[in-house]
């Protein structure tokens, strides 16, 4: 193109631009086109970040490990045979590295190969992301005697009683710089806060459990049937007939209600207990039946009692499960798998 060709050219652009305005940014062109620009075009520097991106978007986990050996071996068939590939794969990835970094990155240079000093530079970088994403994998080394988090346990009245005692001493032994927290059982709220994380693990009975969370039985327990101990009953044997008529104290942890867990087997015998008195924990219990002419069926484990005495029956009491629950989510991990083998080891 001659200079005048050019003048003319620029001459015709001064034109254009005069009657276009704005073309490019948003205005119209000749043809009467709107011509938009991009968001990230319009912010300073975004078009080299949405390049960068782009690039970025190219580059892939096995053209770093092709350029990590070839910076080591500086021979292609070598890293060909180290990697298991055809050295035409190795040089279809490194020709994809050159046209990503514009750069030649390796020359040869008699059997083998020299790096440029781009090569060199990202050798070290490369270096370091790959051992970062090696790292990733490698499984997480769980040591209970140096281990520093927070776990939140949720646990029934009876767990805080039968299991967490002896629990969080040996917890306290193995792991001194774990942190616990224990929260009342709440078996509406118990997966939603399994979910949000603000529990990891819920001690229960499984009726009290959502059929979504997996739980493990630690152990399966009995009740027993229990008066004060002057009481007047005692030195004899009781039938369930006699049980049955007897005014009762229950336990009822979720709802305020005369009603307790053995009421179905009662009815199942025919029988329909006489209950007088409904408390929320077994912990409140024993005073009350220390005091008054109650009797109430009691946890095994729960006992001895100074201020409960077991009656003698002449039929055998219910047996109930306890266990462990969380959410599917830790399933894999490290603490929780731990706790979990710990409250079974225990039970």
């Amino acid at each position: 193109m001659n200079g005048e060709g050019v003048e003319d050219e620029h001459r015709e652009g001064d034109s254009d631009r005069g009657s276009r305005g704005v073309e490019g940014l948003g205005g119209e062109g000749r043809e009467g086109e709107k011509h938009e620009i991009s968001d990230s075009a319009r912010r300073p520097g975004g078009g080299e970040r949405t390049r960068r991106a782009g690039r970025l978007n190219r580059l892939d986990l096995k053209q770093l490990r092709v350029l990590q050996a070839l910076l080591r071996e500086r021979n292609l068939s070598r890293v060909a045979v180290g990697m298991g590939l055809t050295q035409q794969a190795i040089s279809e990835q490194l020709r994809k590295l050159r046209e990503l970094f514009d750069d030649r990155l390796f020359l040869r240079q008699g059997n083998g190969m020299t790096a440029t000093p781009l090569a060199l530079e990202l050798g070290e970088r490369v270096e370091r992301i790959l051992h970062e994403i090696d790292a990733l994998l490698a499984p997480v080394e769980f040591t209970p005697a140096t281990y520093e988090g927070v776990v939140t346990l949720s646990a029934t009245d009876y767990a805080m009683q039968a299991i967490l005692p002896a629990f969080l001493r040996e917890v306290r032994q193995q792991a001194p710089f774990l942190r616990l927290i224990v929260q009342p059982f709440e078996s509406d709220q118990v997966e939603r806060k399994l979910m949000s994380g603000e529990l990891d693990l819920a001690l229960s009975f499984p009726d009290f459990l959502p059929d979504s969370l997996p739980y493990l039985t630690l152990f399966d327990d009995r009740h027993v049937c229990v008066a004060s101990p002057c009481s007047p009953l005692h030195g004899r044997t009781l039938s369930i007939e006699e049980i049955a008529a007897l005014p009762q104290l229950v336990v009822s942890p979720s709802r305020s209600a005369l009603k307790g867990s053995h009421d179905q087997w009662f009815a199942d015998q025919g029988l329909e207990r006489h209950i007088v008195i409904s408390v929320p924990t077994f912990k409140a219990a024993p005073d009350v039946l220390y005091t008054t002419d109650l009797i109430a069926f009691y946890p095994a484990r729960l006992l001895p009692n100074p201020k409960v005495a077991p009656l003698t029956i002449d039929f055998a009491t219910p047996t109930f499960e306890v266990a462990v629950a969380w959410h599917p989510r830790t399933q894999e991990s490290a603490i929780h798998r731990w706790m979990i083998e710990k409250l079974a080891r225990r039970s």
